[in-house]
């Protein structure tokens, strides 16, 4: 019974995520991830929060120009 419980919540995570979200594939050397990990988690962020925060503020400032 749990299997079907779980498989139905993460059918509820998947179409919600589908609905509301776009999703971004980036890929960065080896060994990168962890640093720029790092780096977010001393700022008191995720790593998705620092990258989304990194394309907004540099949007923001070549639109400045």
């Amino acid at each position: 019974m749990a299997e079907k419980t779980k498989g139905k919540y993460t059918d509820y995570k998947n179409k919600y995520n589908a609905e509301n979200y776009d999703s971004l594939r980036i890929v960065v050397p080896k060994g990168k991830k962890d640093v720029l990990k790092a780096h977010a988690q001393s700022k008191g962020e995720s790593l998705n929060s620092f990258v989304n925060r990194a394309i907004d503020e540099t949007v923001e400032r070549d639109n400045d120009k």
